[in-house]
C-alpha cells in the first residue's frame, strides 16, 4: 500500500511538473541511469541503506560492482570526450546496483527474503526519490506562488532580534574558511542522516526485519509534508528578499534584481542593516527562487538527526549535536531562513516524530494529545507571523520570550510524552547474602 501511494504521488508530481514545462522526479531519476547524476554521494548513501538487508559477502560484491560500473562509465565518457559539467562523475554504479537488487528480488527470491530485499531497495530508492521530489516541489513553488510573505516574517523576526542578520555578519567575518565549512555541513545533511540510520538498522541483516521506527521514516514524512506548507506560506528568505542573493549562486546573471513587474528585493540590506519596521504586505517575486523557508526543513531534519542520535554511542551523540548546531548556524548565517522559520521547524519536527512513534506503538491518549497540541502550536505560529507581525515587532520584549517559551513548552511536552514509552532496563538482581557460619 505504501509503495502504491508513493508511486501515485510521484506520477502526479511528474504531471504537475510537466504542466510548468519542467522534468519531474521520475524523469530526473531515470536520466541518471545513463547520464551523470546530480548527486553521486546521495546515490551511494541510498545504496548503503539498501545494503542493511544484505550479508557482508553480498555487501562487498555490491560495492565492488558499483565501483566497477562507475569506472566503466568514466572510461566511456573519457573515450567519447563527454565532459561532466552538471553533476558528479560517479553514482551511476550505485543506482545500477540498487535496480539490480530489485530484479534479483523479483526473479531469484521468494517469501520473506523477497519482501526483505524489496524493502531494502525501496528504502534506498525512497531516499533518492525524496531528493528528486523535493527539487521538483521547489520549482513548482516558484512557479505557482508569484508573491511571497517575507515582509511579514521579517517584521515578526524583530521580536527575536533579527538573528539572520546577526549570524550573517558573524559568518561573513569568518571569511571563506568558515563559509565553506558550514556549506559542506549544510549540503551533506542527507549523508549525516544515513550515518545515523545505518546505526539504527545495523541488525536488520541478522534479525531479518526492520525496527518499528527509525530516522528514515521521520525524514520522509518531513519531506512530504513540508513542501505543502511552502505552498500555503511562501517565503524566499532574507538573502533574496533583502539582499542580492549573489553570495550563494554560481550563475549570478540569473538573479537580476529587476523584472518587468518591478524590484524583486526590498533593498540590499542583508546582512549589514536590519530591515526597518514598516507595515508588511505581499511582495511579488521572481519565478525561479524556491519559496522554501516556512518552516525550515533543514532545521527540521537536523532536529530529527539529533533526536535519533541520542541512543547511539558517544561519538554519534556528539555528531548529532554538532550537526544540529552547525546546521542552525548555516541556516541563519547564509541568509536562507529567518529565526521564526527555525522555531516553526523545531515544532514541526517534534510533532511529526511524536505522531510516528505513537502510531508505531498504537495510538494512546498521550500521543494523540501531544500530536494535536503540536499541530495547534504550529498553526498558531503561522497565524501569528501572518496577522500579528507589526505587534510582535513593536513589543519585542514580550513576543520574543513568548516565542521561545512556546518552543520550549513543545520540547518539554515531547520529552514528557516520549519518556514513558522508552524501554526501561530492570536492575540486576543482587544475590542474597548468606548468614555467617557460627
Amino acid at each position: 500500500m505504501a509503495g502504491v501511494v508513493t508511486l501515485g504521488f510521484l506520477i502526479a508530481l511528474e504531471f504537475a511538473a510537466r504542466r510548468y514545462g519542467l522534468p519531474g522526479p521520475i524523469a530526473n531519476q531515470a536520466r541518471e541511469v545513463i547520464f551523470a547524476p546530480k548527486s553521486g554521494f546521495l546515490l551511494y548513501a541510498g545504496m548503503a541503506l539498501m545494503m542493511v538487508v544484505l550479508t557482508w559477502r553480498q555487501r562487498f560484491i555490491a560495492v565492488g560492482a558499483a565501483i566497477g560500473i562507475d569506472v566503466a562509465f568514466f572510461v566511456v565518457r573519457w573515450a567519447v570526450d563527454a565532459k561532466v559539467t552538471d553533476g558528479h562523475p560517479f553514482g551511476n554504479g550505485a543506482l545500477w546496483v540498487i535496480l539490480g537488487c530489485a530484479v534479483i528480488a523479483l526473479t531469484r527470491r521468494t517469501g520473506r527474503e523477497r519482501v526483505l530485499l524489496l524493502k531494502g531497495v525501496g528504502l534506498g530508492l525512497l531516499l533518492v526519490a525524496g531528493r528528486k521530489t523535493g527539487d521538483t516541489w521547489l520549482l513548482i513553488t516558484s512557479k505557482a506562488r508569484p508573491t511571497v510573505l517575507d515582509q511579514y516574517v521579517a517584521t515578526a523576526d524583530h521580536a527575536l532580534g533579527d538573528p539572520s542578520w546577526l549570524v550573517g555578519r558573524i559568518v561573513t567575518a569568518t571569511g571563506p574558511i568558515g563559509f565553506n565549512f558550514l556549506d559542506i555541513v549544510y549540503g551533506q545533511l542527507a549523508v549525516a542522516a544515513v550515518i545515523v540510520a545505518l546505526y539504527q538498522l545495523r541488525n536488520v541483516a541478522v534479525e531479518r526485519r526492520f525496527p518499528g521506527h527509525h530516522l528514515v521514516r521521520t525524514f520522509l514524512v518531513i519531506g512530504l509534508l513540508g513542501p505543502a506548507i511552502y505552498m500555503i506560506f511562501p517565503v524566499v528568505g532574507p538573502v533574496f528578499a533583502y539582499g542580492t542573493g549573489a553570495e550563494h549562486w554560481a550563475t549570478v546573471s540569473l538573479w537580476s534584481q529587476t523584472t518587468p513587474s518591478g524590484q524583486w528585493a526590498v533593498a540590499d540590506l542583508w546582512p549589514e542593516t536590519p530591515p526597518p519596521i514598516t507595515t508588511p504586505h505581499h511582495m511579488p517575486f521572481d519565478g525561479i527562487t524556491p519559496r522554501n523557508c516556512m518552516p525550515s526543513l533543514h532545521t527540521a531534519w537536523a532536529t530529527a538527526i539529533f533526536i535519533h542520535s541520542r541512543k547511539g554511542p558517544r561519538f554519534l551523540r556528539f555528531a548529532g549535536t554538532f550537526w544540529l548546531i552547525a546546521t542552525l548556524t548555516a541556516t541563519l548565517g547564509f541568509g536562507y531562513h529567518y529565526g521564526a522559520d527555525l522555531i516553526a521547524g523545531v515544532v514541526f519536527t517534534l510533532t511529526i516524530e511524536a505522531a510516528l512513534r505513537s502510531f508505531d506503538r498504537g495510538w494512546d491518549r498521550s500521543g494523540i494529545r501531544f500530536a494535536a497540541c503540536g499541530a495547534t502550536v504550529f498553526a498558531a505560529l503561522l497565524v501569528s507571523y501572518r496577522y500579528l507581525p507589526s505587534e510582535m515587532a513593536k513589543h519585542p520584549w514580550v513576543f520574543g520570550p513568548l516565542l521561545m517559551l512556546v518552543m520550549a513548552s513543545v520540547i518539554y511536552g515531547y520529552v514528557r510524552t516520549i519518556a514513558p514509552w522508552e524501554p526501561r532496563t530492570a536492575p540486576a538482581l543482587q544475590p542474597e547474602s548468606q548468614p555467617e557460619p557460627v
